[in-house]
């Protein structure tokens, strides 16, 4: 399948005229909790030639594909990735750390990793991190008896992310084991979320079922701590244009150097 998808990304940039700077894994396989049949959600970063970026008329600035055979493919345009970076948009700082890299072959990406430390906003992460695991957890279990047990993952990865920036104020990992394995003390709890991510992997359909008692405390806990940590959070941080500038203008040459 990995070479499937290189294929179909040089595809990409040949039916589009644009060259892909680096695309990744995202979503349940680069988390760490793939099912056999998951989905491969393709992300990535492309840019186009010097006579787009001239032109007066704005123009679509991403590109999403669904192929038949599981393949999801969706990217941004550089100058679109940029800031949405700015802003430490936490999916595309999660792109930056994915464990399955398809394409990087110029230095963005490195530039990138380099740089964000001076645009990451914690507080912005924490919100998002922090709203995703509420309403997943309002969505699936709240008032119900029986759950989507595989929904659970979708609810605890955001949550151990915002333990994560609560405690070292850096962008947290994306692979949930390393969340489980720094942010889980209690063994018991520990167990039953481990149980339930070996079935998953295993192929094992974790539909309706019981609740699991111990990881539903676990969950509110960290929701009502979280709903006001985040709102006592103090955070300003107004970084300049100018590292982005040098690194979209370094691509472009990058790119497209004859």
């Amino acid at each position: 399948m990995v070479e499937e998808i290189k294929k179909e990304i040089a595809a990409l940039e040949e039916k589009h005229n644009i060259k892909i700077v680096y695309a990744v894994e995202s979503g349940s396989r680069a988390w760490g909790f793939a099912s056999t049949n998951s989905d491969w959600d393709v992300r990535f970063i492309y840019v186009h030639n010097y006579d787009w970026y001239l032109s007066v008329d704005e123009k679509k600035d991403n590109i999403e594909i669904i192929l038949p055979n599981d393949i999801d493919l969706a990217g941004w345009e550089l100058r679109k990735a940029m800031l949405l970076f700015k802003k430490s948009n936490p999916p595309l700082l999660e792109w930056l750390k994915s464990p399955v890299v398809y394409k990087e072959t110029l230095s963005t990406t490195a530039k990138l990793r380099e740089a964000a430390e001076e645009y990451f906003n914690p507080k912005s992460c924490l919100y998002h991190y922090f709203n995703m695991a509420r309403n997943n957890y309002e969505a699936y279990f709240k008032d119900e008896k029986e759950a989507r047990l595989k929904k659970y993952f979708y609810v605890l990865r955001p949550l151990l992310a915002c333990s994560w920036i609560e405690e070292t104020g850096e962008m947290a990992p994306i692979e949930f084991d390393v969340l489980v394995n720094n942010e889980i003390i209690d063994p018991l709890l520990k167990a039953e979320i481990n149980n339930l991510l070996i079935q998953k992997k295993n192929g094992v359909e974790l539909d309706k079922g019981a609740r699991v008692p111990i990881i539903d405390a676990f969950i509110e806990n960290r929701i009502t701590h979280f709903e006001q940590y985040i709102k006592d959070y103090q955070f300003t941080n107004t970084p300049a244009y100018s590292t982005l500038n040098n690194i979209f203008r370094s691509t472009l040459e990058e790119a497209w150097r004859k």
